[in-house]
């Protein structure tokens, strides 16, 4: 069902349920299987099948029953709807901040459902908010700063909402010895030197939420660090018992905060294996006395099961962490949806601000998610946000920058992919973070309207075999064919085979179809519009002659592989026009009288004429010579009986479209019915340039040539007196020239002289 145009903000929900087959592929053997194929699938009950044509051929398209000659009120397409039963209002001041609260979906197979829902941040809404630090020797200057948080915290809170709680948890690491100390001495004092610190443990439960913000201080400041070996902590083992133990912890079903304060990682699913650890975490609660006493028993939660929990409870996580570690607690961030990140200084002084700060980001996004989906439904989400904005997939489950009073509309799409369902299902969808939720009630289409009327053991069904519902038989089991005429065991036997061959040949049902209890049922052709049909499947209803690339030219239907034409057309392939009106000549006559029409063309029967209307006659220039004055002064008033023409050229009738004035002229003539003498002169003459123009022209050219001529003799004198001149000044400068004859100072004579030193001259 389509949605009304959404004016206000928000998230559009559509429900939509679908099925994976369509009509003609179904091959469907009663109603409602018919309807469960598909949203476009409807059912014929009127008697309208052609011989050989099975039962399933009653199921198809909705217009394509009606192409095949089924009477509308006779077609069975059952819709889906929807009914809202609880309907509370939201307003400003109260607890209900989504609308509506509870809807019936009636849904058929394929056809998706659309509703809106309406989230309104309400004003001074509840919050309970939970800090749980960590305890290790890393964080004491932060325990310091954390013992006086309470009454500032509530002081500042009270500005957001007037109803506030606030608890403290504390955890440090598994109590198993690999983790928190090498010797079993420093069980009692995991800390070095004089440090005096309490034993170590995995999570303690110090403070059930309340509203004293007093009792929060004097618990928190009677709270000692502890210490362990390795870097990372085991906060998971304290979330996870947070989120699960609610009594315990006190959370209302108000807007529950959980702000994880730590300067260090954490572990995760698996390193308990470096404690000997190995039973995965059950997710269950495991506090006595208000400390958790599996750690040593059960490995860290997945991050995956953490997620899981905290959305079960509806908790927001706040994640407070050093610089040092935002990269790692960022993208831990990305993994748990409404969590938030803040930056918390060395000593945890800024912790206020940032739980503010982020409190204010969660709150201002509205998220929303769906319990686990029956088999065969999905949902579709677009958001209609502030400002415009529309987000759709994923991202059309959340509207962000949503501030108190703003209203929001999600707008869902919900499909069914037919299964059989036999009783009715319930999803709820919510908000991230909020305890309110909208309760959907599924509801199934899965039979016609007709299953009702249908008559058990009826007469139509060979003497009681089956139930005739829906204009056809239901057979009973072991029971066949289109009347259940026949048993299972019986169907494939040579005698029934013989009648389902056409002139005692070879081939059953001219191999287009089945043999069903002696009787040939027809296969069905992937597109839904071509049919086998005939008692042998012989027939059908897309094997006809083409024209122009369609079946019968467009212009009929094919009946057996034989077109049946439309008014006017004939032939084959329905290519044939019996309407002459394209026949019909100027002078009102067919082709002119000199040709016969076919099929909408002339053929001009003498062969002196042609052309589309056979009007045209090339070799006829005695005809035209004897009437030429006579056209030319009655279309143009000219020529040589121009000062006669209405004496001597009024023996025909002139038909011309318009006037022109050219100097060549075309025309025909004709004797038309009523022996009347016709001329039909071209309206568009051909005319060559006038007289005057001619020695215009060939003056301007001639003058345009000689000025061409005598600029370039002009270039060429100015070209050789350049010339002449650059020559002279260079044999000057030649004659001029003066040359230095000393010799080079880097040249060396490639003759070497070698001079004996024992030589005497001698």
């Amino acid at each position: 069902q389509e949605i009304n145009k959404v004016t206000n903000p928000g998230i559009l929900l559509r429900l939509a349920f679908c099925y994976g087959n369509e009509c003609i592929s179904a091959n469907a053997k009663y109603c409602g299987e018919c309807i469960q194929a598909g949203a476009k699938c409807g059912w014929c009950k009127d008697p309208f099948l052609k011989q050989g044509e099975t039962v399933s051929t009653r199921c198809d398209e909705i217009q394509s029953l009606r192409n095949k000659g089924c009477a509308e009120d006779m077609i069975e397409n059952p819709r889906g709807d929807q009914t809202v039963l609880r309907d509370k209002a939201v307003t400003n001041r109260d607890i209900t901040q989504i609308q509506p609260q509870k809807i019936s979906l009636t849904l058929r197979s394929g056809e998706p459902q659309s509703f809106t829902l309406k989230f309104k941040r309400a004003e001074d809404y509840p919050i309970d908010l939970y800090y749980l630090m960590d305890l290790s020797y890393s964080m004491k200057d932060d325990l310091e700063n954390v013992k006086n948080l309470g009454t500032h915290l509530m002081l500042e809170m009270s500005k957001i909402t007037s109803d506030f709680r606030i608890g403290f948890g504390s955890f440090v690491e598994k109590t198993v010895m690999p983790y928190i100390s090498t010797t079993p001495a420093k069980l009692l004092n995991p800390c070095t030197g004089d440090q005096n610190c309490t034993s170590p443990f995995s999570y303690k439960n110090v403070l059930r939420l309340t509203s004293d913000g007093k009792k929060f201080n004097t618990l928190v400041g009677q709270q000692h660090i502890s210490g362990n070996l390795d870097s990372p902590e085991g906060g998971f083992d304290a979330i996870m018992q947070v989120a699960v133990c609610g009594d315990l912890i006190g959370w209302r079903n108000v807007t529950r905060l959980l702000v994880f304060s730590t300067d260090a990682g954490f572990h995760f699913a698996g390193d308990g294996k470096l404690g000997g650890i190995v039973l995965p975490n059950d997710g269950k609660c495991h506090m006595e006395n208000n400390i958790y006493t599996m750690s040593h028993y059960y490995d860290y939660p997945s991050i995956a099961h953490l997620v899981q929990k905290l959305s079960d409870n509806n908790i927001q996580t706040i994640f407070a962490v050093t610089e040092e570690f935002q990269p790692v607690y960022k993208e831990l961030k990305n993994l748990i949806p409404k969590s938030a990140v803040g930056t918390l200084s060395a000593n945890s002084s800024n912790v206020i601000n940032l739980i503010i700060d982020a409190y204010n980001s969660l709150s201002s996004e509205v998220i929303l998610e769906n319990s686990k989906l029956p088999e065969g439904v999905s949902i579709a989400y677009t958001a209609r946000c502030k400002n415009g904005v529309v987000n759709e997939g994923e991202n059309g489950r959340k509207c962000s920058n949503i501030s108190i009073g703003d209203e929001v509309r999600p707008e869902r799409d919900c499909v069914w992919k037919a299964v059989q369902k036999n009783k009715s299902e319930t999803i709820k969808i919510k908000p991230l973070g909020f305890t309110e939720e909208v309760e959907i009630v599924l509801k199934f289409v899965c039979e016609c309207d007709c299953h009702k009327e249908g008559i058990p053991n009826s007469k139509h069904c060979h003497f009681g075999n089956g139930t005739f519902e829906c204009g056809a038989c239901k057979c009973n089991e072991g029971r066949v064919g289109r009347q259940c005429e026949c048993s299972s065991n019986d169907v494939a036997t040579e005698d029934m085979d013989r009648t389902c061959r056409k002139d005692n040949g070879t081939d059953i049902c001219s191999n287009n179809g089945d043999c069903v209890c002696g009787t040939c049922e027809c296969k069905k052709r992937e597109n839904p519009e071509e049919r086998y049909s005939g008692q042998f499947c012989q027939c059908d209803n897309f094997n006809c002659d083409r024209s122009n690339n369609k079946l019968c030219g467009g212009h009929g239907r094919c009946e057996c592989r034989v077109c049946i034409c439309d008014y006017p057309w004939t032939g084959s392939a329905c290519d044939c026009s019996l309407d002459n009106s394209t026949c019909m000549a100027s002078n009102k006559q067919i082709c002119n009288g000199r040709g016969i029409c076919e099929c909408g063309t002339c053929k001009c029967t003498d062969p002196k004429f042609q052309g589309p209307t056979c009007e045209t006659c090339p070799t006829c220039p005695g005809v035209c010579t004897e009437h030429k004055e006579c056209v030319q002064c009655r279309t143009f008033g000219t020529g040589e009986k121009k000062d006669t023409c209405e004496r001597d050229c009024s023996y025909f009738n002139l038909i011309k479209e318009r006037d022109a004035n050219d100097c060549w002229f075309y025309y025909t003539y004709a004797v038309n019915n009523n022996t009347e003498k016709e001329v039909h002169v071209v309206e568009t003459l051909d005319c060559p340039a006038g007289p005057d123009i001619i020695p215009i022209v060939a003056g301007v050219v001639a003058g345009i040539v000689l000025i061409g001529l005598a600029l370039l003799l002009i270039w060429k004198l100015l070209m050789i007196i350049h010339d002449r001149r650059e020559f002279a000044k260079f044999e000057k400068e030649k004659m001029n020239a003066k040359w230095d004859t000393g010799e080079n100072p880097i040249y060396k004579s490639a003759v070497t002289t070698v001079v004996n030193p024992k030589y005497e001259g001698k």
